[in-house]
């Protein structure tokens, strides 16, 4: 048991529960700040705002049956702040706000605040800046266009001037392609925070310049993201709703050190490509509380398709994602699929993935390339509620133009080459499934290089009683219509069993072909 403060700053702190559950704590507390009753939270990780600056709190969780967790902080200190009200800004819902609030945040100095009340704002894009605070007061609204002709456009790749190098701006899913820039951007900016109780509305799903159109289909760029940070460092977005993106919802690429916490990600279940957040080429990322209901996958892990894995050798590696609740996604956690540059140290713990597709979703593919390895991932502490596959691993994974070609689709034996990705270790332990569909676990890796080592240590799956049929893995060769299958394990060179029980399953329990050693058993 136990009460953190993984985050602060003048204005605002984040608090952990650490009582034994996941998303969810597992009783109700009632919050007390310097002995203030503040409310009643069921939310392991839960914000408290409205704070002063250079201010020292103690904050006390208190339960029904006398559990007591306490902690202590001191808000950071700040200079200004800086209200966008008095720059122009109207908040009236007419007006468009860009350049009001734009000004604002440039003309805001260090360690200062940029405030946006209550109001609903119509932008286009907004520009980060070092080492500015920017609060979304609770009932502000940045409201977005969705013309087309207003949205700068980043291009994917420009020469430099001796033709010796290049600067990658816009990207598209793994390829540097042109961009429209998102609604909210950051380029080269350290130390900025967007924070709040704010909402951020792309208003996607509109009947004018609707984003989900043609999606397929790149209109003059790519579709803009609401949040994408690009070569960024030591940035917190919290608390904040992010809701009805044109495309992926937050995108970090080749960034460091960020944090996101407690914030809401809101999507229709019908949106086409609206991940929730994915780090793209990223090192040291923290993801903490946040809650995703999208058309996508709720967080997905990449790092490129060939040229940019192959050219500049950026995984993303050491980050850690807890205490998150994944809803009617595609896939709960997704590594890949472009994945060229590798993914490795990924730790996934203390999370509810409630009617996703997929819970634990891999992908890969031949052409991924050498140095897409994956490694060092864990995946522990998990509850999962009418998942339709809890544990996905696909190296034949099928989009993209080539995806049902020989190369990529056949089952036999190729050479490896540098083309060839390879998956290492994986852990899944203390996972329980309920209300299972279509199988267990599917798992099928490279015949020319077989999945490493697969470790399954206390896992319980179940099977709804009115189970529906699927397709666990999008790859050719898999039937649609399965449905309450056990675990499939093929090509893995070796497979451990420690407690593993699949209850209500038609057919096998387990199912293993072309497996190198199997420790333990169902």
């Amino acid at each position: 048991m136990d009460l953190k403060v993984i985050y602060k700053n003048a204005r605002c702190a984040v608090l952990e529960i650490e009582d034994g559950g996941t998303y969810e704590t597992s009783r109700m507390y009632r919050l007390y700040l310097n002995g203030k009753f503040i409310r009643e939270t069921g939310n392991a990780v839960t914000s408290v705002y409205d704070l002063k600056p250079d201010t020292s709190y103690q904050v006390e969780c208190r339960s029904g049956e006398g559990l007591v967790l306490k902690s202590s902080f001191t808000t950071d200190s700040e200079f200004v702040t800086l209200d966008v009200r008095d720059f122009g800004a109207k908040g009236d819902g007419i007006q468009d706000d860009t350049l009001f609030i734009q000004a604002a945040i440039m003309a805001c100095p260090e360690k200062s605040r940029v405030l946006i009340p209550a109001g609903t704002y119509r932008i286009v894009s907004l520009f980060l800046k070092d080492d500015v605070n920017i609060e979304l007061a609770e009932g502000a609204v940045l409201s977005a266009y969705t013309d087309r002709t207003r949205f700068p456009v980043f291009q994917g790749m420009i020469q430099s001037y001796d033709e010796q190098d290049e600067y990658n701006l816009g990207t598209w899913e793994g390829n540097p392609l042109p961009m429209f820039t998102g609604i909210i951007t950051g380029v080269n900016v350290k130390g900025a925070v967007i924070y709040g109780q704010g909402t951020i509305d792309g208003n996607a799903g509109a009947r004018e310049g609707n984003w989900w159109h043609e999606p397929k289909v790149i209109h003059t760029a790519c579709r803009p993201r609401m949040i994408f940070l690009e070569r960024c460092r030591q940035v917190t977005v919290q608390g904040i709703t992010v809701r009805n993106s044109p495309s992926w919802n937050i995108h970090p690429y080749f960034s460091d050190h960020l944090r996101f916490f407690d914030l809401k990600v809101l999507n229709p279940k019908d949106s086409p490509n609206t991940d929730g957040l994915d780090p793209e080429s990223c090192q040291d990322v923290e993801i903490a509380g946040v809650y995703f209901s999208l058309g996508d996958d709720c967080i997905a892990v990449k790092s490129g398709k060939i040229y940019m894995g192959s050219t500049y050798k950026r995984p993303s590696k050491d980050i850690s994602i807890r205490r998150c609740c994944m809803r009617d996604g595609h896939g709960s956690v997704t590594i890949g699929s472009e994945m060229a540059g590798g993914v490795k140290n990924l730790t996934v713990k203390d999370c509810m993935f409630l009617h996703t597709d997929r819970g634990l979703r891999i992908k890969t593919r031949r052409g991924r390339g050498k140095d897409a390895v994956v490694d060092g991932i864990v995946f522990e502490h998990i509850r999962m509620d009418h998942v339709m596959t809890p544990f996905v691993i696909n190296c034949f994974y099928f989009c993209d133009p080539d995806g049902h070609s020989e190369y990529v689709r056949t089952k036999e034996a190729l050479l490896v080459d540098d083309r060839t990705p390879l998956i290492k270790s994986l852990c899944f332990q203390d996972i329980e499934a309920e209300n299972c569909h279509v199988a267990a676990a599917y798992m099928y890796g490279l015949p020319e290089q077989r999945i490493e080592r697969v470790e399954m240590n206390r896992i319980r799956v179940t099977y709804a009683a009115s189970a529906r049929e699927g397709q666990p893995a999008m790859m050719d060769g898999c039937s649609s219509h399965i449905c309450r299958m056990g675990i499939y394990a093929n090509q893995i060179e070796e497979l451990i069993l420690k407690d593993v029980k699949v209850e209500g399953q038609d057919g096998p329990a387990i199912i293993t072909e072309n497996i190198g050693r199997v420790c333990g058993s169902i």
